[in-house]
């Protein structure tokens, strides 16, 4: 990782997939950080509980990335004791890599929206600076309190965010791969080949663990 820029984009990665993979690796450039890490969440709070393990799921993404060295899987979440709030992560993140070091969380703009019912959401920007995939489908309200915490802490560009510790907020559009967790679920469950949907291991990783309905 650059010694001076920490970037992370979490999730349940149940399973995760070549959409999550394309848009990390296109942040990492973008960012120009020398490595971004993708962090499973243990027990998802703001979405309904997967059905495969924790510790099923940090495996999936040790094998996508294995071979990528720009991107890095986290264990953090899993193995704390703590519930899976963002908020604990980035205090954590901050306690890890000091008070200067700028820390980037990415997330897409569905789950920007969502922030309000996030737990000490407001709080995010004393620790880190928020990146915005932006995703067709998906635009700002035009007023309410996401409105209100975007205009007070949007940054002018990358370079004034990375110029300092945290604090802003960021929107960066990518053109996504149009694949989804729940695609890739409901094609195994029909029978179906998921391949190309994601890496080759981690296919035959929840073939060997008869993971998503597989049954044989």
């Amino acid at each position: 990782m650059k010694a001076n820029a920490f970037a992370f984009m979490g999730g349940t990665f149940d399973p995760i997939h070549n959409g999550h993979l394309r848009t990390a690796l296109e942040l990492q450039h973008w960012l120009g950080v020398d490595q971004l890490c993708l962090i499973p969440s243990k027990t998802p709070v703001h979405r309904a509980t997967p059905g495969r393990t924790s510790e099923q799921r940090l495996e999936m993404v040790k094998l996508a990335v294995a071979d990528e060295p720009s991107l890095c899987a986290d264990d953090r979440e899993i193995s704390s004791e703590q519930p899976s709030y963002s908020f604990l992560t980035l205090q954590g993140l901050r306690s890890e890599l000091g008070d200067q070091c700028p820390i980037f969380m990415i997330m897409g703009m569905d789950s920007y929206m969502t922030l309000p019912s996030w737990y000490e959401w407001d709080k995010f920007t004393d620790y880190c600076h928020i990146v915005v995939v932006k995703r067709p489908g998906y635009d700002l309200p035009a007023e309410g309190e996401i409105k209100e915490f975007t205009d007070e802490h949007k940054a002018q560009n990358l370079e004034q965010a990375m110029a300092l510790p945290a604090g802003k907020v960021l929107f960066h559009e990518l053109t996504p791969l149009g694949i989804s967790a729940t695609q890739i679920r409901e094609t195994i469950a029909q029978g179906l080949s998921p391949r190309y949907l994601f890496p080759d291991g981690v296919w035959q990783y929840i073939q060997d663990n008869r993971l998503y309905g597989l049954t044989n």
